[in-house]
């Protein structure tokens, strides 16, 4: 059977415990990735990832979240202890830790505590591909999609995925036509970029005054919260229920997202990712 060895990414990226979110969030931009290691001098410390970013940096408490994000230490958002697996391991056990604990990566770490490298979805999803499994897009899609409105507020479809415990939410139209879609990636770039002040500052109202002296003035009246459209990739690209899951799993790894979603009967009926193919993968062992 393939191995964790085979498959993982090393080296890997890391970051140390007391840099800052900042630094995390540019790392992850700049390499195209989701997560990074947290070291603690040569130890591993704990995990960073985009949902934590997104997740934490929202919460109304504590006050340390009001600081600028270059002021914010990693230590304060990552996921502490977190789970490994080492160099030998299979693919389907590795995958089925994933699946289990709803992860999408797992440090590789050596007997001696040396760590070696990372498995993720995505490694994961190269190995569904080559393995030609028969399977549909419809046999292994998630069902019972979360959708959001397009001028939803960022908060609002935060709080969305929270309580339906999702990782993306297919933004619509009044007439519910899909127009998009927002992941974590989304709301952790929006979330920690210099862009959001740029969009913020786009979206404040103003209104003209008469000033004392009789002359036009303007004055602000009312700032806009970011809403869902001005965070989600677009256009979308869908499937189907009857498309092979090898070739909705190729279109995954070209085009470099985590999922699709699926449409039946002019509608969305569900949401094929990474974590469906996990799921699969899981289910060989």
């Amino acid at each position: 059977m393939s191995k964790v060895k085979d498959y993982m990414q090393s080296p890997v990226y890391v970051i140390g415990k007391d840099e800052p979110i900042q630094r995390a969030r540019n790392l992850m931009l700049k390499h195209y990735i989701s997560r990074l290691l947290v070291m603690d001098g040569d130890k591993l410390a704990g995990i960073v990832t985009k949902h934590d970013i997104s997740h934490r940096l929202s919460q109304a408490a504590p006050e340390w979240r009001r600081r600028p994000i270059s002021k914010v230490p990693v230590r304060l958002v990552m996921t502490e202890r977190p789970i490994t697996i080492y160099p030998g391991a299979t693919l389907e056990q590795a995958a089925e830790i994933m699946d289990e604990n709803g992860i999408d990566g797992l440090p590789v770490e050596r007997d001696e505590g040396d760590i070696v490298g990372i498995i993720t979805s995505r490694d994961l999803l190269s190995y569904f591909v080559e393995k030609s499994p028969n399977s549909k897009v419809g046999d292994l899609m998630s069902q019972g999609v979360v959708s959001v409105h397009r001028h939803h507020t960022l908060d609002h479809v935060l709080d969305e995925m929270m309580e339906n415990g999702v990782d993306r939410v297919v933004v619509c139209e009044d007439n519910a036509t899909p127009v998009g879609v927002i992941t974590h990636t989304n709301l952790a770039i929006s979330g920690m970029s210099d862009a959001k002040d740029e969009l913020k500052s786009k979206s404040i109202k103003m209104t003209r005054k008469d000033s004392t002296a009789g002359r036009k003035g303007y004055r602000y009246v009312k700032e806009v919260p970011l809403v869902a459209e001005d965070v989600m990739s677009y256009p979308i690209i869908f499937t189907s229920p009857e498309v092979g899951a090898m070739e909705a799993a190729k279109i995954l790894l070209d085009k470099e997202i985590c999922g699709l979603p699926v449409l039946g009967e002019q509608k969305v009926v569900g949401f094929f990712s990474t974590r469906d193919i996990t799921a699969e993968v899981a289910r060989w062992s």
